[in-house]
This record gives C-alpha cells, structure tokens and sequence, in this order.
C-alpha cells in the first residue's frame, strides 16, 4: 500500500498499497520460520530497551533473483510495439499480459532482477479470482478491527501474505514463455513523434517504440497533469520483529486498531491522535515474529514520521511488546486520490502512476493486476491488428480503455471517502469504520476491493448514513458538504 513529482519532500526508500497496501519483507534464509515456532532464538540477539525499538537496525539484505532473462540487443534500431518502464508488479504484469499476443515489449528497469522492496497484504479472495493463489505464503482465515476499548469487528474474510519472491518469479516465467526483453537502465528522456515515441536511457542507448508505457510508480516525471495535485497522504512506519511475544490471536490478522490507550500516559501525544489518529496495522506469523506497522490512513498534509514512530513506541511499550531483533523495517508514504493524470496523453501508464490507488484505503496491487489485461487486450487491438492504430488515436484508446467513464466516477465516489476521512477526529474516524463494517459484507468488500458500480455505491452511502451514530451524522453534515458537492459537480462531468 512512491512518490510523486510534488513539491512535498522526497519519498522514502519503500512504498506499500493497497490491494496490496501493506507491504513486509519474506524471511531472510538465515531466520527460518520453524525457529521462532519452537520460541528458540539466535544466540547473538540484541533486545531493544522496554521502551523503544528504534535503536535496533534492521538485518534483511538486498536480494538479487537468479533468473535468465531476455536482454535486448540495444544496438537494434527496429521499433519496439511496447516499452514499459518499470520493473515492478505492474509493469512486469502488463508485459506478460500483453506478450501473450505476439507484440514485441521490453521493460526498461535499473535492475530488473532486484527483488522488490516491499511485499504487500491482500485478501485471499482477491488473489484468488486472479488465479495467484499460489503466491500467498501467509494467510489469516479472518481479520479484526478494534474500534476502542469495548468495540471490535471480527470480519470473516481472509488476508493474505504475498510471497513478493514467488509472484516476480512467477511473472518473469511468463514474460520468458512469451518473449519479453529487458534492457537494464534508468530511462532518461522520452520524445514522441507523430507515430512513435523515442526513449533514451542513462546509459546512452536510444529505443524506439509504438507506444511506451510508464510503470516506474509515484515518482515519474513521465505523466502530466492538468489539474493540481491535491493528494491526501498515507504514511506508516513498520516492522517486521522477533519479539519476546505479543498479544494478538495467531489466527486473526488485526486490520485496524484504533484504540488510544496506550497514550494514557503521553498527554501530548494523546491530544495529536485525538485530532489525526493513527491505527496500527498487524500480522502475527506465529508466538515470536510479527509485522507490526503505525499507519495515518490518510492526512493532508502528511503526517510526520518521527510522530507516527513516536506513537508506535508508546502503542508497543502499552501492550508489552518487547522487540529483540528488527528483520526488516518499512517506510511507507502512498499519494492517495487527487486528480487522475491528463486523458489521454502520449505516455500511458499503469499502477500508481496512472491513479489506480484506492482513494480510500491505499490499495492498489490487486486492482493493478486485475486491470493489466484490461489494457493489455486494448493495446491488442490497436497494435496486434493489421491497421496498426498509432499515434494520437492509440493514446486515446488506451487512455480510456483503462479510465472509461463508468471507471471514472467511482473513483469519484472512492475520492470522496477519503474526503470525508480526511475531516474526521479520532471519535469521528470510529463511528465512520464502526458503522462501516456493519454493512452487508457485500457492500464493505466491494468498497475495500474497488468493485462496487456508482449505483451500489450510491445505496452503501445511504445505508451506511443510515446505520450511522447521531454524532457521526451530525459528523457528516456539518464536515463534508463541500467534498459532497465536490463529487456531484465531477460526477455531473463525467456523464455528459
């Protein structure tokens, strides 16, 4: 559950959404999952102070993939059909998608055979509609959110892991099976013409391709857009640890806790969460090994990450949790709504660049793999047919193949809940989530999954307004009329 080309600071090293909105590291080899099942421990183990796990550095190491791949030969001056920049989940999805119809793609990454910096959560149903059941290497057969101290949802519907190893290996076979290259460098530089674009690279190479698409996440400064970027901002700090034990069911992945408890004792602190709470986000893998991670759902403008570490320290101390060893740490800062980019333009895009996060949640990496063949069959149709549609004509079909109208005012709908969070305090946020997965689980799901038409959307506002307590009511009329005649006025564009 990147960055982007804003003014805000730079991002940090790892971004996480969506569906795939969490993100953790496997376990490195030398940390077997048996070992903490049986509560044994490495013998070199420095435990943190009771009261911090900052000062303990995390031990994973960068992971290159053994993999052949396919390089491009750069000294070829045919044109490509396909470009895509990135390597990631997105990018290495649209490729194989795309190249099970004979069209001609390379993917242009820094290098390609890294394993990814973060893994991502995701609901098992979700996964397994796309057929990637087989990268889940962890699943919960339910979730939980603790609304307060009295008040906690159990949610049947499972969450899942994904083993971030086995989906890219998975994906690079395919992208093998059909034909897919790799050119290992930073794009620099893309000119378009009138029937192709030209993409240059830091490594002095020159390619030509019908059409590129831009895959590289948040931080490209290939997409344009026409409208100011007004994003809110999801920032999290997490962990996945040894730890001496903690408190949570092994059988139940905890989605959200907003409880504020632990900040009995930290009055400042407390008076901050009142007004922009957080919630900590977990993953219990056995008695010993957790990810643990301190989210701000959304703000605007961002939350620090020295408060959000600051309000992780006295959660953990609260429930105590004593850290001995941090495998792997996780800096998060996803852009969430905001305009889309300018439709159409001459450099397509997929995944974060292309607005697919969920304005909402943060998620993203399911829709993301749910959507590349959606594009993939109309790039089919303009690029595998014998008329070849390119140029301006081909901008526009994909643009719209991706972002059709229908699309485009539920994101409206997704936009303006994140609206609606962003003008909530700590009490309004509870009654928002507590009326919320009160809902039939259809409505909740289908919301959280990306999957609800404007009119089923329509029919959970009502419910969920119905089911709501009277001061979240009051909560909505009094905060979020401008964000309401926000979306009506785009929805009102939308269909005409």
């Amino acid at each position: 559950m990147g960055t982007l080309l804003w003014p805000p600071p730079p991002p940090p090293p790892s971004v996480i959404s969506v569906s795939g909105r969490r993100s953790l590291s496997t376990f490195p080899s030398c940390l077997p999952e048996n070992r903490y099942s049986r509560g044994k421990v490495c013998s070199n183990i420095q435990s943190s102070k009771f009261d911090s796990f900052l000062d303990l550095k995390p031990e994973s190491e960068a992971e290159l993939l053994d993999f052949d791949l396919r390089w491009l030969d750069s000294s070829c001056k045919s044109c490509l059909d396909v470009i895509i920049i990135g390597a990631g989940p997105a990018g290495l999805r649209l490729a194989e998608q795309v190249s099970r119809y004979g069209i001609r793609v390379c993917c242009i990454d820094p290098s390609p055979l890294s394993m990814w910096p973060n893994n991502y959560g995701v609901w098992v149903d979700e996964f397994e509609g796309l057929g990637l059941e087989d990268c889940l290497d962890k699943t919960w057969p339910m979730t939980c959110v603790h609304i307060d101290d009295h008040r906690t949802k159990y949610l049947d519907r499972a969450y899942g892991r994904v083993s971030r190893k086995r989906l890219k290996m998975k994906l690079l076979e395919i992208c093998a099976a059909y034909g897919v290259q790799f050119h290992k460098a930073k794009v620099w530089k893309v000119e378009h013409q009138e029937f192709e674009s030209l993409v240059e690279c830091d490594d002095g190479s020159k390619l030509r391709a019908n059409l590129v698409v831009d895959a590289s996440g948040f931080a490209s400064t290939f997409i344009e857009y026409d409208k100011p970027r007004n994003h809110g901002y999801q920032i999290a700090h997490g962990i996945l640890a040894e730890v001496d034990s903690h408190p949570f069911d092994l059988d139940k992945m905890l989605l959200m806790d907003w409880r504020d408890s632990h900040l009995g004792n930290e009055p400042y602190i407390r008076a901050g969460n009142s007004s922009l709470p957080t919630f900590l986000y977990a993953m219990p893998f056995n008695s010993n090994l957790i990810f643990l991670e301190e989210t701000s759902l959304v703000s605007r403008p961002m939350l620090s990450y020295k408060e959000v570490k600051r309000r992780m320290v006295a959660r953990l101390r609260h429930l105590g949790i004593r850290v001995r060893r941090v495998i792997e740490d996780e800096k998060c800062l996803i852009p969430m709504g905001g305009p889309l980019p300018q439709i159409p333009q001459s450099v397509m895009a997929i995944g974060g660049t292309a607005g697919l996060v969920h304005p909402s949640t943060g998620y993203m990496v399911a829709k993301t793999m749910a959507l590349a063949p959606v594009l993939a069959e109309t790039i089919r149709e303009c690029l595998g047919s014998s008329r070849m549609i390119r140029g301006k004509p081909l901008h526009h079909r994909v643009w719209n193949g991706l972002w059709p109208s229908e699309r485009r005012c539920t994101r409206e709908f997704y936009s303006f809940g994140m609206e609606t969070l962003l003008k909530l305090d700590l009490n309004g946020t509870r009654g928002f989530f507590d009326a919320f997965f009160d809902l039939d689980p259809y409505y909740w799901q289908g919301f959280l999954s990306s999957r609800l038409s404007p009119r089923e959307l329509a029919l959970l506002s009502l419910s969920l307004f119905g089911r709501a307590s009277n001061p979240s009511r009051f909560d909505i009329i009094t905060k979020c009329p401008a964000p309401l005649v926000k979306m009506v006025g785009k929805l009102a564009f939308e269909t005409i």
